[in-house]
């Protein structure tokens, strides 16, 4: 990847990130989202992990509560304890989708946030606009943030990928480089609010981390404001790996749901440690449902951002595991 490395460009940035980069993401944010973030309501952070942690810190007090899907992603109740809050596991349905019903009977005069993750690690669902819409109304009439992580954003085969921000202000927006452009160690996160919630992030990233990497703003740029054409040929590749994945389980009469976006499995398997342990034996890596949530218990979780000839070894490796 081409940019400039010119003394000037490299050295550290303002807090929020360099300009042109705001300006890009803020562009993005209105052409692909459909979202009127100005560049002063965008902040670049070290990583999505970052911008989850400053999202959480800013609403967080002691013993506040943090309301986030079961099964979820690992770091959202870490990060809620990390903080002095209390993590609040909301049951999802069937589907693994996240609905305002189960959300509703968990609010308390304690809630602060609700973590929502569209398309979902670890279980690849991908939340409607009418499920969207009703978290976020009920963001907005108990005054709590929805904290929406939309790093898989890019990566959707069934339905289509919708921002709650669309619907409430009291939305923080996060997402970042890593997985749209395979960027990963370039540590590049990037979120969006507006208001009292900004400021409150802003205080909290000046000191811990005073900006992210420059180089790696420069890179973001240049990736961002780049043809997209490859992130669209990813994303069928994906799909495609996906689908030699789904055969390869179902023919071995493992229960399993199509991931609707994200490039995970969610299969169920019976007891998910047990047979994650024996999968690693046989030579598979997967993760123990359990890992994500009581409810992920059944399951294991399986990334097919692998090769297409893994995910094939690996098919046939579990064949006399499963």
């Amino acid at each position: 990847m081409k940019f400039a490395s010119h003394v000037e460009e490299i050295d550290i940035s303002g807090n929020l990130g360099i300009a042109e980069l705001r300006e890009a993401l803020s562009e993005k944010f209105r052409r692909e989202n459909g979202l009127d973030y100005a560049p002063s309501e965008i902040m670049v952070t070290s990583g999505a992990s970052e911008a989850l942690f400053l999202a959480i810190a800013a609403v967080v007090e002691k013993d506040d509560e943090v309301l986030m899907g079961d099964p979820g992603f690992v770091s959202y109740a870490a990060l809620a304890r990390v903080t002095n809050g209390r993590p609040i596991a909301v049951p999802m349905d069937e589907r693994f989708h996240l609905t305002a019903e189960a959300v509703a009977e968990k609010i308390t005069p304690r809630t602060r946030a609700l973590v929502v993750n569209s398309p979902n690690n670890p279980t690849g669902s991908v939340q409607t606009k009418e499920e969207l819409r009703a978290l976020a109304e009920l963001a907005e009439d108990h005054d709590f943030a929805l904290i929406s992580d939309e790093v898989y954003e890019h990566f959707i085969y069934e339905g289509e990928h919708a921002s709650p921000a669309l619907y409430s202000d009291n939305v923080i927006t996060i997402n970042a480089v890593s997985k749209t452009y395979a960027m990963t160690g370039w540590r590049l996160g990037y979120l969006a609010a507006r208001g009292e919630a900004l400021e409150n992030m802003l205080k909290v990233h000046q000191y811990i981390q005073a900006c992210a990497s420059s180089i790696s703003q420069r890179a973001a740029l240049a990736a961002v404001s780049g043809p997209q054409e490859r992130v669209r040929e990813m994303k069928e590749e994906f799909r495609r790996r996906r689908d030699v994945l789904l055969e390869g389980l179902r023919s071995m009469g493992v229960d399993i749901r199509a991931p609707e976006g994200a490039f995970y499995a969610f299969p169920k398997v019976g007891d998910g440690n047990d047979v994650a342990a024996r999968l690693i034996k046989g030579g598979v890596v997967a993760v123990p449902g359990s890992a994500f949530g009581s409810a992920g218990k059944y399951h294991i979780r399986i990334s097919y951002a692998a090769s297409m000839a893994d995910i094939k070894i690996a098919l046939e490796r579990m064949r006399d595991i499963l």
